[in-house]
């Protein structure tokens, strides 16, 4: 159907579905069921291995249960045990399947060939012995013998099931002797050693078969580069340590692969997972879809307008930009399709706002726990943090996908069909009330492990009394989503399938900051980071400038872009929690080194401002090209160009873009240091900022926008971002001039801008 067709549609009318149609495409969507992510994991086990992937997840879940209520263990026990489970679940479940692409086999072979390189190496040198040798090359064997040794008892290699019992050994030996290890640190015991090697070998063939091969090799090269400090040049250099010591500090202590990141996952994370996995047993998701439709469904765009609201929904409690992509967008992409989007661009709503999921309060991802301990900030203080950013980072898409669809001529789905959002709350609003208890259980003051079983034991108890409810309305048989013993069995199981990646991602990037910290690098990379834009990048902004930007704010906007790019690299292929824990030891710092004479000595609003840029851009790196993996996965359903998918979603994601600078000279977007008042209008004059940006990204009102109104329009919208009388002012000034003169000549001129030919054109 043609644009022109499209737009010819009565207001209100979906032109591009009929009611049947719509229906359908309404049905399948409220169905759809976004948190489960088990994509990629084996399929063709036998009822023997199911049970016991099936008890392991129980297990685990229930520990972290007990912990929850009970207290948890002395920390190197309590990662241990979770790291233990984890990577004998993840063993069973996630295979090196015999349909992998050539690039995959390139990489699993490049991998075990440096593994065997280094192994050699050290046998030469002499600088290893046998109980580091022995596992590694026995290790070696069985990730070659999983591939292509063909025995497989009741569908799982040998190989494999031996990996997930040495895993389960490798976390189990340190639970069981933490008190001997914990005696003897410092001290370089042959069978401790032997186990680290072990332990660390399998969280790097766990990334490889979850995550990808870039942590890997990241994580490797961090490995070597503790043992090859001294043969390095410039700031890289530095002592050196043995291996057996880089064994011991990276396995046997809280530094390493037990460090700050795996505590966060067998705390916090693990429970708040718990927590999403009853949510959605007990009709949350449903109810989201449904008010997802019912508010934007009939709207202009309204399939994109879906999509996002129901991603970042997902996004915020899966806290995988690519997971959320590929489940939710199997529905979402397709919809938009029909409705009249290009492939690309449906492909790229869908990324985006998946990614955008990230930064939603109140889960965030992995990440934002980790945020916690990093900077010692309490989680609600961080959730308030993040809610404005949030705010505009969303309804900037909403802006870009609104105009686009107007200049495309997409209308609506028939509102016929769409669920009614007053009955809709009258009905089931009551499911709101668990998310309601746990921010009110923060706002009191409770810690996020008592918030998040409060907010478990909300979830139940809510269904539970829903089902009494109905059981006297003689209704209970015609009720979904009923909890029962069984489905709440089931969801401490997928609770413990959707934890895996990002028990593998914790440890892994565990590995990398304990080398950041045992040899030094995160100052050297920091101060390296201050004086590359000292010395060659901040002068040259002054030239261009002709001296007029004040020195001091000219280096701190040189740091920001070489963080946000350090960022942006680091995110390829990387998970957001590795990225955040990687970019918050090596740049973090050196943006709070710049910001701290400036910002009053505010300790809370220097940690949050410089934490919160690296997180943002640690999550656009999964749309940014050439590497934009949420982009990737949309364009697999799409049939899009996974480039041109990236390239879109950067477009509507551009307020991720751009927030993370204004928060850093306004950290009142951050509401820091703000009364009522001024809160109140920092949000309305941001909103309105994102808002002009949004347009100005488009090019589109009631018809084509000349290139030069854009810029004035991009210029006011980020100045209405930077908190401050006089640029809201100048801001307000300029849109409303520049906004006066389109709707003028919109209603005297008619038809499009000649200035700006095919402006109705697909973006």
């Amino acid at each position: 159907m043609t644009s022109d067709s499209r737009s010819a549609a009565p207001p209100g009318e979906g032109a591009d579905f009929s009611d049947i149609d719509a229906q359908k495409e309404v049905a399948e969507l409220e169905q759809h069921n976004v948190t489960a992510q088990t994509a990629g994991t084996r399929r063709d086990m036998r009822p023997l291995w199911r049970w016991t992937v099936f008890g392991i997840g129980l297990v685990l879940s229930l520990f972290h249960l007990y912990t929850g209520y009970f207290g948890t263990f002395p920390g190197l026990q309590q990662r241990a045990f979770h790291l233990a489970l984890g990577l004998g679940m993840v063993f069973l479940l996630y295979p090196h399947t015999p349909q992998e692409t050539r690039r995959q086999q390139w990489y699993g072979w490049a991998l075990t060939a440096g593994g065997l390189g280094i192994v050699v190496y050290t046998i030469v040198e002499g600088i290893a012995d046998w109980y580091v040798l022995t596992p590694a090359v026995a290790i070696l064997a069985l990730v070659q013998a999983a591939r292509y040794v063909p025995l497989r008892p009741l569908g799982v290699p040998a190989a494999d099931a031996v990996l997930a019992v040495l895993g389960l050994g490798s976390g189990l030996y340190l639970f069981v002797f933490y008190e001997d290890i914990v005696r003897t640190q410092g001290i370089i015991d042959p069978g401790h050693v032997a186990v680290g090697t072990v332990g660390i070998l399998l969280v790097l063939v766990a990334a490889q078969r979850t995550l990808g091969a870039a942590l890997v090799v990241l994580s490797g090269l961090m490995v070597a580069y503790a043992f090859f400090g001294p043969i390095l040049p410039g700031f890289l250099y530095h002592p050196g340590f043995t291996i057996d010591r880089i064994v011991t500090e990276l396995f046997l202590g809280t530094e390493g692969v037990f460090g700050t990141p795996l505590g966060i996952s067998s705390t916090f994370i693990f429970l708040f997972l718990i927590f999403a996995a009853m949510l959605t047993r007990t009709g949350m998701e449903r109810f989201f879809t449904d008010l997802a439709l019912g508010l934007t469904g009939g709207a202009t765009g309204g399939t994109a307008k879906v999509g996002i609201v129901t991603s970042a929904f997902s996004g915020t409690i899966t806290g995988s930009s690519v997971a959320n992509t590929v489940s939710n967008g199997a529905f979402t992409i397709p919809m938009m399709k029909r409705s009249g989007y290009p492939a690309n661009y449906a492909g790229a709503v869908e990324a985006a706002s998946s990614t955008g999921g990230q930064i939603a309060p109140p889960i965030m991802g992995a990440a934002a726990f980790i945020m916690i301990e990093f900077t010692g900030i309490p989680y609600l203080q961080i959730l308030q943090a993040a809610i404005i950013p949030a705010v505009l980072f969303f309804v900037a898409q909403f802006v870009v996908v609104h105009y686009d669809a107007k200049k495309m001529g997409i209308r609506g789905m028939p509102r016929s069909v769409l669920p009614n959002v007053r009955l809709l709350m009258a009905t089931r609003g009551y499911l709101l009330v668990p998310i309601v208890g746990l921010f009110a259980l923060l706002s009191m003051g409770y810690s996020p492990i008592f918030s998040a079983m409060g907010a478990i034991g909300l979830t139940v108890g809510v269904n539970l009394l829903t089902q009494l409810v109905m059981f006297a309305l003689r209704r209970w048989r015609g009720m979904e989503d009923r909890l029962t013993p069984w489905s709440l069995v089931d969801g401490l199981v997928d609770a413990a399938r959707v934890a895996l990646p990002i028990i593998v991602a914790c440890a892994a990037a565990g590995m990398i900051a304990g080398v950041i910290t045992l040899t030094g690098l995160g100052n050297k990379l920091s101060d390296g980071l201050v004086g590359v834009a000292q010395n060659a990048l901040a002068p040259a902004l002054q030239a261009v400038t002709f001296g007029l930007l004040d020195p001091s704010t000219g280096l701190l906007v040189c740091t920001l872009v070489l963080t946000m790019l350090a960022c942006l690299i680091l995110g390829i292929g990387v998970p957001t929690t590795a990225n955040y824990v990687i970019t918050a030891t090596l740049a973090a710092p050196a943006i709070m080194a710049i910001l701290e004479p400036g910002v009053d000595e505010n300790t809370v609003a220097v940690l949050l401002m410089a934490h919160m840029f690296v997180y943002y851009f640690g999550v656009m790196a999964d749309i940014t090209p050439p590497v934009c993996l949420a982009a990737y996965a949309a364009s697999g359903i799409s049939g899009g160009s996974p480039i041109m998918t990236g390239v879109h979603s950067v477009r509507i994601a551009v307020s991720g873009f751009l927030v993370p600078y204004m928060f850093v000279f306004s950290p009142e977007l951050l509401l820091q240091d703000v009364t009522w008042l001024t809160g109140a209008w920092v949000v309305a004059t941001s909103l309105v900022g994102v808002w002009l940006v949004g347009i100005a990204v488009v090019g589109y009102v009631q018809r084509g926008l000349h290139w030069s109104l854009r810029l004035l329009l991009g210029v006011a919208g980020l100045a209405m971002l930077h908190s401050g009388w006089a640029s809201d002012l100048v801001g307000l000034l300029v849109a409303a001039a520049v906004l006066g003169v389109q709707y003028w000549a919109a209603r005297n001129g008619g038809g499009r801008d000649e200035l700006s030919p095919g402006a109705a054109a697909a973006p």
